[in-house]
């Protein structure tokens, strides 16, 4: 999935890079990017000096130096890997407004070419959890993390308890996020299944954030077998397999 997820992801930058001299990306965190980011650095023709990354979201209150830090995460696994022109952190134990301000008025100048995102298994897109407002038109904002989603980073390893989890996040708006031009949605594993199902055969509800992607005209569902094992078989039957 990672190595495929990538190789679109390089020929899109590759193609933007010369159609307009330069490609701005959006990149998400957690275990369903580890090897989609692993991958994407490798790929080979991308002059990276040449694309400019946005931060998807962060803990409100984590420094950098925390394990389940997304600035630490971003930093190791990508950043650090490939020469980009820019990266705009958002820094969660700053001053938050000052951040959401800096990056909002950012990223309100500049065409996103592709966003690499996932589902929560609550179906939060970012952290917009449900009921996630499909209306605000401000790119970056603090919202409170209900207890699924936080109890999901327990489960993925990232915090010893749900006391330890931050309870506020900062998070790129819904709106934001679907003025990228390209979006892959990557999404493994079982415990992700009830998430794809409802993000796909359920009604487009702010209930189920990730559902509002069916309304994107360049968004792409990446799962694997066992996070499509609740889709319905007209739904498996009609989606590209890859191997």
């Amino acid at each position: 999935m990672g190595r495929w997820v990538a190789t679109q992801a390089a020929e899109q930058l590759i193609q933007k890079i010369a159609d307009q001299g330069h490609a701005n990306i959006v990149i998400a965190t957690g275990s369903s990017q580890f090897e989609v980011l692993s991958e994407l650095a490798k790929q080979p023709g991308i002059d990276w000096s040449k694309v400019t990354g946005f931060h998807l979201d962060e803990y409100v209150g984590l420094s950098i130096e925390h394990p389940a830090s997304f600035c630490r995460y971003l930093k190791e696994r990508f950043v650090n890997k490939v020469p980009l022109n820019a990266f705009h952190y958002l820094q969660g134990d700053g001053d938050i407004q000052e951040v959401i301000s800096k990056t909002s008025e950012l990223i309100t100048q500049t065409k996103i070419d592709l966003a690499l995102v996932g589902i929560g298994e609550n179906g939060h897109l970012a952290f917009n959890d449900p009921p996630a407002d499909f209306d605000t038109d401000a790119p970056y904002l603090v919202v409170e993390l209900d207890e699924a989603c936080r109890q999901q980073q327990v489960g993925e390893g990232w915090f010893a308890t749900l006391d330890d989890v931050p309870t506020q996040a900062i998070t790129m708006s819904i709106k934001q996020i679907m003025k990228a031009e390209t979006i892959f949605c990557s999404v493994p594993d079982e415990r992700k299944a009830k998430a794809v199902a409802d993000t796909v055969q359920g009604e487009i509800s702010s209930m189920v954030p990730a559902s509002i992607l069916r309304q994107h005209n360049d968004a792409t569902l990446i799962v694997d077998e066992t996070a499509a094992s609740r889709l319905d078989l007209a739904t498996r039957q009609s989606a590209e397999a890859v191997s």
